[in-house]
Parts: structure tokens; sequence; C-alpha cells
């Protein structure tokens, strides 16, 4: 499942005393002081693996390949996905700005970020984090992923494409 969140904490300093037990005699204690808090940090954003897109997508997730041109051209499309360029993507899916996108009707929209290989989504979630959009999350190992585990058209099957024939398809 998705990566859970780890509380900010620093361990702090301190001296640790070891002794030595031999049989032949006895050695002096030495002490070791560490100089250096250790700090652990949060996850920045959360994970969805190749394994669970399927099921993201039959839970309404919409899927977003951040890509550029260049690499969509050179690695393939994601058939199903919104292509938004990883620079638009805080203006399209912000609810309440002027460039929304229409799926984009509140903070809560499951959102899925596919990058070429997973480490330029993860920048581009912390900013939507910020931003305040709650469930958003990228995609590891990106479309690199995606591909070798045969689940190109696993984002075919999404709600949102379905919607989107039928309107084309009615007129």
């Amino acid at each position: 499942m998705r990566a859970a969140l780890l509380s900010t904490t620093s361990v702090s300093t301190a001296s640790v005393s070891t002794a030595s037990v031999s049989t032949a005699a006895p050695v002096a204690a030495s002490t070791v002081t560490a100089t250096a808090p250790v700090a652990f940090h949060r996850l920045a954003v959360e994970r969805t693996y190749p394994t669970e897109l399927s099921a993201a997508v039959a839970r309404g997730a919409v899927i977003v390949d951040i890509r550029s041109n260049a690499e969509r051209a050179a690695q393939g499309t994601l058939p199903g996905a919104l292509a938004i360029s990883a620079d638009l993507v805080a203006e399209r899916l912000d609810p309440s700005g002027p460039g929304r996108l229409a799926l984009a009707v509140d903070r809560d929209v499951e959102w899925i970020l596919v990058s070429s290989d997973g480490a330029s989504s993860h920048g581009v979630v912390t900013e939507l984090h910020a931003q305040g959009l709650r469930r958003v999350t990228h995609l590891v190992g990106g479309y690199d992923a995606i591909r070798a585990a045969r689940l190109v058209g696993a984002v075919a099957e999404a709600q949102h494409v379905a919607q989107d024939v039928a309107r084309v398809t009615a007129h």
C-alpha cells in the first residue's frame, strides 16, 4: 500500500560507555560520544505502486502523465491518462484556480502523477500537497514501471475516459 508518513523526530546527542570483557586482563572502559544529531524526516509524499494502478483507476483515480512531449514520443503514450506538462499541473489540478480542469472539482480528487521514471513526479506531488491537494500520489517507477508490468492499457479503463468517450460519441 502507500507508504505511511513518519513524524519528524530528532535523536539527541548521547554518550555511550562500552567495556571489553576479557579473561586475561581487565581493559579500561572507553567512552564514545556522538557529536551530530540524527534526524528522521517524514516521507515527503505518498506513493502508488504499479500493482495498485488498476484498483486505483477502478475507484476513480485520475492518472496524470507529466512527461514532456519528447518523452512521450520516445517512450510511448499512456492511453487514458491526462497529458499535462509538469509546469502546468499545479494550475490545472487546483480546484479554485481559473485554469483548472473540469475533473478538479475539489481538493479530495485522487490524482496519480506519472513521470518517466517516478523521480520528477515526486517533487511535483510535494508542491501539490503544499497547495492543499490531499490525495495526490506519484507512481513508483513511473512510466517505465507501468510498461515493465505490462499495465499500459489499465489506465484506459478509467471512469473519466469512459465518460469522455460517451460525450464524444453522443454527437
